[in-house]
């Protein structure tokens, strides 16, 4: 069963039994462009359109997944689905030829843990036998709703970051073998008062420090009780004001704490100023790169923190600011 303390759920039988990601061609040409299971040749990925491609990288991850663990769709249970676009389009039409039971979810970036922790809860309690957990993001579909349109040609600041044309799927099961997840943390929503859209890592630190403080309690944890703390994706602004907002009460994170959204480019290389962002993006990372790693038991247990940008264009254009939102999954060797 699973044991609800301060809004943090302990699990007993919820593990990760296969997973997979697909990316695009900037992605692929990152420090980890070998360890995803497909990386596109044309980001547009021979479709009409960008929201089309990335229908495409959702259909794609999720098939790859069931492959590895050789199951139909008439097999899975659920699907636990969620992008950036509006009416969440990647996710709807690109799962909707599996015939698969569907709850769609909207986290922003945050939207990967927000379905493995869903995932997760309807595992244990024993709802059903085979869930998964997907999301996506593209670049190009992202940059036109939320920003401006491609063709506009706008200045990047330096604290913007580079969405990620990217996805993850994860496929859920009590089969009682590594990755396990042990617990997880659900966020609040907190807002830094930030406006601006090209500066969503401060505009997520606040509630990621909310998040992992909390899990602590909750836990009894602290840095050194994991190998590894994972955000997703705070980039270099956000990843700098983390390590603040703990500073201020005594801890250090740093030496504990890696962000998907520096990971997953070359930043020295790539231009993509803050590092990286979207939904995609610590999917991608957490299929291709820390999963592995916490099933063969190189890695004990990690904790991973995906943030959210909650972010409305037509609330900021009016001049509001930018709600931030982090889920914590506890994943775990043992």
């Amino acid at each position: 069963m699973a044991i609800c303390e301060g809004k943090t759920f302990k699990f007993g039988n919820a593990s990760i039994s296969e997973w997979a990601s697909v990316v695009g061609k900037v992605e692929g040409e990152g420090p980890h462009g070998d360890e995803f299971d497909e990386v596109l040749e044309d980001n547009k990925d021979n479709m009409d359109t960008w929201e089309q491609a990335e229908a495409q990288l959702q259909k794609k991850a999720l098939q790859h997944a069931m492959d590895k663990a050789k199951l139909c769709p008439e097999k899975m249970d659920l699907i636990f689905a969620g992008d950036l676009l509006n009416q969440c389009t990647g996710s709807s039409y690109g799962l909707k030829d599996f015939y698969i039971p569907f709850l769609g979810v909207y986290g922003a970036c945050s939207t990967f843990a927000e379905c493995l922790l869903l995932s997760a809860c309807m595992v244990n309690a024993g709802y059903v036998d085979n869930c998964s957990a997907v999301t996506s993001s593209h670049f190009s579909s992202a940059e036109r709703q939320f920003r401006f349109p491609l063709n506009y040609g706008g200045v990047r600041t330096p604290t913007s970051q580079w969405t990620a044309t990217a996805a993850g799927a994860a496929i859920l099961n009590s089969a009682l073998k590594p990755p396990y997840i042990r617990s997880g943390t659900v966020g609040k929503i907190q807002d830094m008062g930030i406006t601006d859209l090209n500066n969503m890592g401060a505009a997520m630190a606040g509630a990621a420090y909310d998040t992992i403080s909390r899990h602590f309690k909750h836990t009894g944890t602290h840095p050194e009780s994991f190998d590894v703390i994972v955000t997703g994706d705070l980039g270099q602004v956000g990843s700098d004001m983390l390590y603040e907002l703990f500073q201020r009460d005594g801890v250090s994170l740093k030496e504990h704490h890696q962000d998907c959204g520096l990971l997953i480019y070359d930043r020295e290389r790539q231009d993509v100023h803050a590092g990286g962002s979207g939904c995609g993006c610590s999917a991608s990372m957490m299929c291709a790169h820390f999963l592995k790693r916490v099933k063969s038991g190189e890695l004990k247990r990690v904790l991973y923190v995906a943030t959210g940008a909650l972010m409305s264009p037509t609330i900021v254009q009016q001049g509001g600011s930018i709600p931030g939102i982090a889920h914590a999954v506890e994943i775990s060797y043992t």
